[in-house]
């Protein structure tokens, strides 16, 4: 498996030591187990800000209707979704 080396402070070492031994798992589990919370949560508002996108475009007429105010100027410019 491909790895990765990260470089930390020596406070920053000292907090993940602290906590992996609060938590009774090691440094490294601590540490992959943030990154991979962390990709998780990336990809979960990606796949929420495409279906909003979707959504949007889906419905494009019904928010122009509802909120004129916020409609572009009609000298030439166009909706962007």
């Amino acid at each position: 498996m491909p790895a990765l080396n990260v470089e930390f402070s020596d406070r920053e070492l000292e907090d993940l030591r602290q906590i992996a031994k609060e938590r009774g798992t090691s440094m490294k589990a601590l540490v992959r187990e943030a990154a991979a919370a962390d990709i998780a949560r990336h990809r979960a508002l990606q796949e929420g800000a495409e279906a909003f996108r979707r959504f949007f475009a889906n419905h494009a007429d019904e928010f122009a209707a509802a909120f004129p105010e916020d409609e572009p100027s009609v000298k030439g410019e166009g909706r962007v979704a």
